[in-house]
């Protein structure tokens, strides 16, 4: 595994228009980093295909790239049901005629306050991320094996048996495509998608990077993306829904009264 993606990567020129001509999918784009991975691909040049279960946020975003002059069409689909995501495929070909890669978001996480999974949250977990990684591989071998495939994997600051699990899982799936025609790399980012699109760059320049044309011969690489940590005034802006996928630092002691007994053990 490689630790840094700017040993790796280039960073693209973002004035550059490098991915005209490429139809891109992109699961999970009605949420965190999927959405700021679309638009980055869509900067860039791509037609895009926004795939995910919320259909009324994939049309707002398939509604702003479209203002911004790109292409990009909504499909809702759970693609960790293996015939949602070979009916999806399919659609994408009658509608473009090609799919040059897809970028898939499986990085669906825990809620960080549980410490013993059950098997219900297990499995939900592993169709979300390594069942539906599978799946597409699978599809796009048999269907389209000079496509390529982008996977951003669960987030290195998951911990837990599940973390590990998972990222081994993914890694394993990687490793053995390296012969394929097939291109596969994984993305691991170093937390969660923070809500502020610039502090997201460094994954959208690495799938943007892996999407150009002058890459294709990068196979097999499994790359940890490091993201700048987010401060507690930055998540104190998130919803409860955005903060419950961090794993917050401790809050900060006033040097005042450490050392002291609590106010009411006072005599």
């Amino acid at each position: 595994m490689l630790g840094g993606v700017t040993q790796v990567l280039p960073t693209p020129d973002p004035t550059s228009r490098f991915l005209e001509g490429q139809t891109i999918a992109v699961t999970g784009a009605d949420r965190g980093f999927g959405r700021v991975m679309a638009q980055g691909l869509a900067d860039a040049g791509a037609t895009l295909v926004l795939i995910g279960k919320q259909g009324e946020q994939l049309a707002g975003l398939a509604s702003l790239i479209e203002r911004s002059g790109a292409t990009a069409i909504p499909m809702q689909a759970d693609v960790s049901v293996p015939l949602d995501w070979i009916k999806v495929q399919r659609r994408i070909l009658e509608i473009f005629g090609a799919l040059q890669g897809v970028v898939h978001s499986a990085d669906k996480r825990a809620h960080p306050s549980l410490t013993l999974l059950s098997e219900n949250e297990w499995m939900d977990l592993f169709q979300a991320n390594m069942k539906s990684s599978v799946g597409i591989a699978q599809t796009m071998r048999q269907h389209l094996p000079q496509s390529w495939l982008t996977i951003v994997g669960p987030h290195l600051d998951e911990g837990g048996l599940q973390g590990h699990t998972l990222r081994g899982g993914l890694r394993g799936l990687v490793d053995s495509a390296r012969d394929e025609p097939l291109r596969i790399n994984l993305l691991l980012p170093s937390r969660s998608p923070s809500g502020e699109d610039q502090l997201d760059m460094g994954l959208v320049n690495a799938v943007t990077a892996l999407a150009s044309p002058a890459l294709i011969h990068l196979t097999g690489l499994c790359i940890d993306v490091p993201l700048p940590a987010i401060q507690r005034s930055e998540l104190d802006q998130l919803s409860p829904e955005q903060r419950a996928n961090f794993r917050l630092p401790p809050a900060p002691q006033n040097p005042s009264t450490q050392g002291q007994p609590p106010q009411g053990n006072r005599r």
